[in-house]
């Protein structure tokens, strides 16, 4: 029988694009290729819709919303030119992952109107226009702006519902990537009103015939599981939701990392082995 192919639909993020990351994207393409990857998504995240909404690392080198949006600009002309250059060797999808902030509807569908992507991942790393996952101390801060860790997951949920039904993404990045300063997420997402938004946006997902995100990027950090945590994995497989690994890769020594032991855990749970082809979905009006 033959091996599934190696893939990621969600990573590729680049130091040339992302001041969170290492490396150039050419170097990261060439890392895939090495690694025996035949197909790729690249999905370098968005530029903010204004300067309020950078990310720290940002803000840290003086980069304007302004500024961003242009380097973004340089990165859909890049890998675009690398999808022609290495065509023979690997097939790039260009994607870009997006924000769930004050405004980023309109901001998001601008994007997708000028820049016209391959597909796009949908991602929620912001609860309240604060960005929980930057670190330890802002996750603490928006704990506190909810109230409690409970109302920071639910705040969380609703938001990624109501992205998935605006914007239809073809990846659903890192569902459960609320829970990443959490050490007590495996019995808090089982709580029984989590249980219920989970449930409820799962249901939105497989309407939609979207794709889930099985994001590799906690292996990178020495954690013990991907996002999905395993009790997600089984309702995923119950409703028959398709999964795909994503590196959530940042430089080229993490380009397709895990991602062998991802199909592993995949295929033992008996998942679909069969990837989609990823494209752009019609947004909502």
């Amino acid at each position: 029988m033959k091996s599934p192919s190696l893939i990621s639909l969600h990573g590729g993020h680049s130091g040339q694009f992302c001041c969170h990351a290492r490396d150039r994207l050419e170097e990261i393409v060439c890392a895939y290729i090495k690694k025996g990857f035949k197909r790729v998504g690249i999905t370098e995240h968005i530029p903010p819709a204004n300067d309020l909404l950078r990310y720290p690392d940002e803000i840290e080198q003086g980069l304007t919303a302004r500024d961003l949006y242009q380097r973004f600009a340089r990165y859909m002309a890049e890998v675009t030119r690398l999808k022609s250059v290495y065509q023979s060797d690997i097939r790039i999808h260009v994607g870009m992952e997006t924000e769930t902030y004050a405004g980023y509807l309109f901001h998001v569908k601008q994007l997708i109107h000028n820049f016209t992507p391959d597909y796009i991942v949908g991602s929620v790393h912001h609860v309240n226009d604060i960005c929980f996952d930057y670190s330890r101390q802002e996750y603490d801060r928006a704990v506190r702006h909810c109230g409690s860790h409970e109302q920071l997951y639910l705040r969380y949920f609703d938001l990624q519902f109501e992205m998935i039904n605006h914007l239809h993404p073809f990846v659903v990045g890192h569902f459960d990537l609320i829970r990443i300063h959490d050490p007590a997420y495996e019995q808090r997402l089982l709580a029984p009103v989590i249980q219920e938004r989970i449930l409820r946006n799962l249901s939105l997902i497989k309407k939609l015939g979207l794709v889930m995100d099985f994001n590799l990027r906690p292996l990178a950090r020495g954690e013990k599981e991907p996002y999905l945590t395993p009790s997600l994995l089984k309702m995923i497989k119950k409703l028959d939701i398709p999964v795909v690994p994503g590196d959530d890769s940042h430089g080229r020594d993490q380009a397709g990392g895990h991602v062998a032991h991802a199909i592993q855990i995949l295929e033992t749970l008996g998942f679909d082995m069969c990837w989609p082809e990823p494209r752009l979905l019609p947004l909502s009006d």
